[in-house]
């Protein structure tokens, strides 16, 4: 899970440095595409990734994913790669609410608190910012809450759907999300930009395949906390090599926020070990 969330940091480094000429839009749907070659080429994972029984939930797991991935992308193209990354990184606020809402998961008034500390960290970390609260950094915030939809529908599915069927379904539906708009602004890579699509690309499958894989053995509890350090790496690698400026207000904010997340975690996932509990005695 460590190694994952390396990943996811250094996927957005390098897809910022991507999506310097090109559309973010075509860097996640090159990110999709490459994504689904284990699941072409190698049997045994096409198999299993073919092998499902709620073909509703993978949809939505899917759509979900690829909107994510899309306003992720597009804001890290016209903002920062930290920024970009803190605001999708907010997706566990999103959803332990959508999990509340939509699949039974009781509220608990204790998430309150940490959600104030999330949401006002996020508007720190915002008007820090000279432009402040603009199109492309509510774009990476929608982008959280649709990562936050997608992490429920994936939740819901997880006891009917193997990994690779739910792993399958977010990249092949991510790549026809994102395919309208990346052939719309289509510009053909060229030397370097190749190398750093195929890094963001290869990062970003390696980090969601061993995020899948650590899913069977981490609580949830530990995966909210350990994938913010790829906030953190991110924000550094934006700093150190692309001159991404880090402000005190920007700092606060963040830590804010990570706090935020790691709270609202830390109490969704009491809510689910105590149902599970429930479920056990009965």
């Amino acid at each position: 899970m460590t190694v994952a969330a390396t990943l996811f940091g250094a996927m957005a480094f390098t897809a910022k440095i991507a999506s310097e000429r090109i559309s973010g839009t075509e860097v996640a749907m090159i990110r999709m595409m490459v994504g689904l070659l284990p699941c072409i080429f190698i049997a045994r994972y096409r198999r299993a990734a073919i092998d499902f029984h709620r073909f509703d939930l993978l949809l939505y797991r899917g759509i979900f994913g690829g909107i994510a991935v899309m306003l992720y992308f597009l804001a890290i193209e016209h903002t920062t790669a930290g920024i970009a990354t803190l605001l999708q990184y907010t997706s566990p606020v999103w959803s332990g609410l959508f999990s509340m809402l939509f699949i039974g998961e009781r509220f608990s008034a204790r998430v309150v608190l940490p959600l104030i500390v999330a949401f006002a960290g996020i508007i720190l970390v915002l008007h820090a910012d000279a432009l402040g609260f603009g199109i492309w950094e509510i774009a990476g915030l929608c982008g959280g809450a649709a990562s936050g939809a997608a992490v429920t529908a994936m939740r819901a599915a997880r006891r009917a759907e193997n990994s690779w069927s739910v792993y399958a379904s977010f990249c092949f539906f991510g790549m026809l999300v994102n395919a309208p708009l990346a052939i719309h602004s289509w510009k053909t890579p060229a030397g370097s930009e190749w190398i750093a699509i195929g890094a963001t690309s290869l990062f970003a499958m390696g980090a969601q395949l061993l995020l899948t894989f650590s899913l069977r053995w981490v609580d949830a509890m530990t995966v909210g906390v350990i994938s913010q350090l790829a906030v953190l790496i991110s924000m550094a690698l934006g700093a150190l090599f692309l001159a991404e400026q880090m402000t005190v207000l920007t700092g606060v904010g963040a830590a804010l926020t990570i706090l935020g997340v790691v709270g609202v975690t830390y109490v969704t996932s009491l809510g689910r070990v105590a149902a599970d509990e429930v479920v056990a005695d009965a």
